[in-house]
C-alpha cells in the first residue's frame, strides 16, 4: 500500500498564512485511511524534514500561496524544488541558515539534499486575503476555501491508490 504524508503548513497567529494548518485539522477531524498521516507543521518546516525519514511515496503540503488570483482561489502545484548540490557555497549559507525551514520551499529544499524527498510532491495552496494580519482566524474567503483545498487532498491521495471517501 502507498504511504502519503500530508502537511499542513502555517503560522496561525498570521490570519490567512494558518490556512494549511487549519486544512490540516479540518482533515484530522474525519477519518484518515490507512497509509496516510496528516501532520500540522505549523512554521516548523524542520519537523517535515524529519518526518519524511520515514519514507513515503508522495507528499502534499497545504499552505497559503501568492498566486495573483482572487483570494480563496485554491490551486495544486508541482513546486520546483532547488538543487542545493546546484549552488553556490554563499547561496546554500543564505538558503539553508534558518534552523527552522519556515518556508515549505526551504524545507523541500533540504530533504532533497538529505535524499528524503519523494519524487511525487504537491503544494495544495489557498490564495490568501492578508498572510501579514496579527491575529487567529482565516478571512471569510479562505474559510470558505477550506473543504475544497481538503478535497482537493483526498483527490490527490486516492490518485495514488489510496481509497479516501469523502
Amino acid at each position: 500500500m502507498p504511504k502519503v504524508l500530508v502537511a499542513g503548513v502555517g503560522n496561525v497567529l498570521r490570519g490567512d498564512d494558518g490556512f494549511g494548518v487549519v486544512v490540516a485539522q479540518r482533515l484530522l477531524a474525519r477519518s484518515v485511511p490507512d497509509g496516510v498521516r496528516i501532520l500540522d507543521t505549523g512554521i516548523g518546516g524542520i519537523h517535515l524534514v524529519q518526518a519524511l525519514f520515514d519514507p513515503v511515496d508522495a507528499l502534499i503540503a497545504i499552505d497559503a500561496v501568492d498566486v495573483a488570483s482572487p483570494p480563496g482561489t485554491v490551486v495544486v502545484v508541482r513546486p520546483d524544488v532547488r538543487d542545493v548540490a546546484a549552488m553556490s557555497a554563499d547561496e546554500r549559507r543564505d538558503e539553508l541558515a534558518d534552523m527552522h525551514y519556515a518556508t515549505p520551499e526551504r524545507a523541500f529544499m533540504l530533504a532533497a539534499a538529505l535524499g528524503v524527498l519523494p519524487e511525487t510532491l504537491w503544494v495544495v495552496g489557498c490564495q490568501p486575503l492578508d498572510a501579514q494580519r496579527l491575529g487567529e482566524g482565516l478571512s471569510p474567503a479562505l474559510e470558505r476555501s477550506v473543504d475544497a483545498a481538503a478535497a482537493e487532498v483526498r483527490r490527490l491521495v486516492q490518485g495514488v491508490g489510496i481509497v479516501w471517501p469523502d
